[in-house]
């Protein structure tokens, strides 16, 4: 059940309409991640903001399927539905989809950044040497590792606040991975 109403147009500021407005512009629809958290403009200018400035170094599927390992980590439904969706608008097959979301790829570079990505999650930011090293060993410049670390970030703090507010999911359910249901 929505914790958090999400806003409208119709029932909201200007500015916020016109921050709807300027999602709905872009995607085709406001996604009721971005309605609920336009509650606050602030909240919701600053996550377009932080998503719009990390389409960085990294490659668009990349980025997913950090996106991916993130929200599996922290069972963030309304992510992985999202998400999946938006790795298959970035060209990720359902198979690295799904190899996202267990913490791997299969090219060596992306599995490197996944599995660092899911070591952030897991041990809370508080990686080790071994694991930046590895990183770098896969390729890996500092700035590309300051843009995984950001690109985590950002997810983490959009699966908190779902995990807070409890939106609607509007994208298809991401199915279930065959270890969950095991």
């Amino acid at each position: 059940m929505t914790r958090i109403a999400p806003v409208t147009p119709e029932n909201t500021t200007p500015e916020t309409a016109a921050i709807l407005a300027q999602v709905k512009k872009k995607m085709g629809t406001v996604p009721n991640l971005v309605s609920t958290m336009a509650n606050s403009a602030a909240t919701a200018n600053a996550y377009l903001g932080f998503s719009g400035a990390l389409s960085g170094t990294l490659t668009p599927k990349l980025r997913e399927r950090l996106a991916l390992v993130t929200g599996q980590a922290n069972d963030c439904g309304y992510c992985l539905a999202a998400h999946t969706l938006i790795g298959k608008g970035a060209g990720l097959s359902d198979d690295e989809i799904i190899a996202a979301r267990e913490g791997t790829a299969g090219d060596p570079a992306d599995a490197a950044a996944v599995a660092f990505a899911k070591q952030v999650v897991e041990k809370r930011g508080r990686v080790s040497d071994q694991d930046v090293q590895a990183l770098k060993s896969a390729g890996y410049s500092d700035g590309e590792i300051t843009e995984i670390v950001a690109n985590v970030a950002l997810n983490l703090f959009t699966n908190y606040f779902n995990h807070v507010t409890d939106p609607v999911i509007d994208f298809p359910v991401a199915p279930e991975l065959a270890s969950q249901r095991a």
